[in-house]
């Protein structure tokens, strides 16, 4: 991204996030946007931690182990940070097969609910 630079608006767009979830993630720094008076602008640093903001939270990261993941890209972690986020990646790994295990016994619940309305329909 040679010299991108994107207007709040069209971050705003280019993400699909409203202005409110933008401005939160400025106000406890996730990012920075070049400030021109009232204008912000958003480079190619921005729309990467962006980028890598909406992929923790589509993980179910908070904000504060994405604040971590940040630090990591950045090249800014230790080792023993980088060790960190491996553990709370095999953490939430845990987390989501368990939430798999209980979506998938309560599908099957609710089909055989319906198989066994629809068979008393005759």
């Amino acid at each position: 991204m040679p010299d991108t630079r994107l207007t709040f608006k069209e971050m705003c767009a280019k993400f699909d996030v409203t202005p409110r979830t933008l401005r939160y993630y400025e106000y406890i720094e996730l990012i920075s946007p070049l400030r021109e008076g009232r204008s912000r602008f958003y480079g190619a640093r921005e729309i990467a931690r962006m980028t890598l903001i909406l992929r923790g939270r589509r993980f179910g990261f908070s904000l504060e182990d994405i604040r971590q993941w940040l630090l990591i890209y950045e090249k800014e972690g230790t080792d023993a940070q980088m060790r960190r986020w491996v553990e709370m990646a095999n953490g939430q790994l845990a987390e989501l097969a368990e939430q798999k295990i209980q979506l998938e016994q309560t599908i099957a619940e609710l089909e055989s609910l319906r198989d066994d309305t629809l068979a008393s329909l005759g």
